[in-house]
């Protein structure tokens, strides 16, 4: 297949297509690099924000791009917003890239109309980016994403994407459970929820990683992003982690790195034998599966519903909590006075990517996905 994989987040795309390659199909990755993440990719779409007239540059720049984007078997959009324009200018380049490509389906791989809608009114999540329990989160930046995209150009253009595309692939729990609410009716008589497919997302496993652990301070890394940290509950595992710093200075090192490319990221990543990341979530992230795969234990999202969705009795390498600062800060308290439980969490957390997540496996549930369409 000639397959064009347009936009990123957390390095999905570029790894995606990797495990495509591989299995003998040509793959071109367009995006932006995921802006200060600075991922690699074949088309440059990254946008000069301090240039002037740096909208018509980037449309320029666009343009001249857009013929290098026909005669692609498959198109996957990362998002609605797959580039970095305005809603309402953006469906005139789906329509092209319909009209000259065979297939596109729409990533549900982060934020957008059906996840801020759902989650707000019909709320199938226990807790989300949007809500806790029946209550509405309220928090400025779940509001903020709300506006930007409830009643707003961005949810015309999602809907308008989501009953025209061929498919829908989902990769996470939470982006499946929220698009398996949306019974709006396609022109192909088929249901929006009808075209999703839960898919996982992509890990290269190392060559080098580590489950040992010879006991001293346990190494525990947050990564902090950038306008985010209370959208994403990394200031409270923060705050969990510095009291616990200060209750036990000998048995613990923090290490907190906040808006460094991915290379740096993952460099100083190696190590540590704790990540805490996404508080709200039901499952591991990128960074999540990244740092796991390299023997690393995560403290943060690894509910029940996870493990079924991919059919995994056995495996409990994940570190679930709560989404409040008292669970995280309980758990990892457990982990501190108990560290006998530390090696079979690394060796296990090593397993669970190579089982679920390896690249070549992704890429070959893709591809049977796309034969369907």
């Amino acid at each position: 297949m000639k397959i064009l994989l347009l936009g990123e987040y957390s390095n999905v795309h570029n790894t995606l297509a990797k495990g495509l390659r591989e299995l003998g199909h040509q793959v071109t990755v367009a995006s932006d690099g995921d802006g200060w993440k600075n991922y690699p990719r074949d088309i440059d779409l990254k946008r000069d924000l301090d240039q002037r007239n740096g909208r018509l540059s980037f449309i320029w720049k666009l343009l001249k791009a857009l013929p290098k984007m026909r005669g692609y078997d498959i198109v996957q959009l990362i998002n609605p917003i797959f580039f970095e324009l305005k809603a309402e200018r953006i469906m005139p380049f789906y329509r092209y890239l319909r009209r000259h490509n065979k297939k596109i389906v729409m990533g549900a791989f982060g934020m957008d109309y059906y996840w801020a809608s759902v989650n707000t009114e019909i709320r199938p999540l226990r807790y989300s980016d949007f809500n806790f329990g029946d209550k509405p989160r309220t928090d400025i930046e779940a509001q903020q994403f709300r506006d930007d995209w409830i009643g707003t150009p961005k949810q015309t253009l999602n809907e308008q994407i989501a009953l025209d595309c061929d498919g829908i692939p989902a990769v996470l729990y939470e982006y499946w459970a929220t698009y398996d609410q949306v019974q709006t009716i396609c022109p192909d008589g088929r249901q929006i929820r009808d075209k999703m497919r839960f898919i996982p997302l992509p890990i290269v496993m190392p060559e080098i990683y580590h489950t040992s652990y010879y006991g001293g301070p346990l190494r525990i890394f947050i990564g902090i992003s950038r306008n985010r940290s209370a959208y994403k509950g990394t200031d409270i595992m923060l705050k969990a982690a510095e009291r616990l710093k200060a209750k036990y200075p000998d048995k613990l090192d923090l290490k907190v790195v906040e808006g460094v490319p991915f290379d740096e990221y993952s460099r100083i990543l190696n190590g540590s034998d704790v990540i805490l990341d996404q508080l709200y979530s039901y499952t591991p992230s990128m960074n999540s599966l990244l740092a796991m795969s390299k023997g690393i234990i995560v403290v943060g999202g690894g509910e029940p519903e996870n493990y079924s969705i991919l059919d995994e009795k056995e495996l409990r390498p994940i570190i679930n909590v709560q989404p409040n600062e008292q669970s995280v800060y309980d758990e990892l308290e457990q982990l501190i006075l108990h560290q006998e439980r530390i090696p079979e969490l690394k060796r296990q957390s090593v397993e669970y990517v190579r089982k679920h997540h390896d690249y070549l496996k992704v890429a070959a549930e893709y591809l049977d996905f796309y034969s369907e369409l």
